[in-house]
């Protein structure tokens, strides 16, 4: 994976991830069930820890 791929991906995580949250907040002022919204999160956390580890390795 190169520098730019992996910045790529990370930006697009970074998107996701902030649309995500948006959505969860709502979802939890209407007590709606967010667990699985939640783990999407936490994958994504770690999916951008892992690049982010490779991208420091590149560096």
């Amino acid at each position: 994976m190169t520098k730019k791929e992996i910045e790529d991906e990370l930006m697009d995580l970074k998107s996701d991830y902030i649309r995500i949250q948006g959505d969860l907040e709502k979802a939890t002022s209407f007590g709606v069930n967010t667990s699985k919204g939640e783990q999407q999160l936490i994958e994504m956390e770690n999916r951008m820890k892992e690049l982010n580890r490779k991208l420091d390795e590149l560096k």
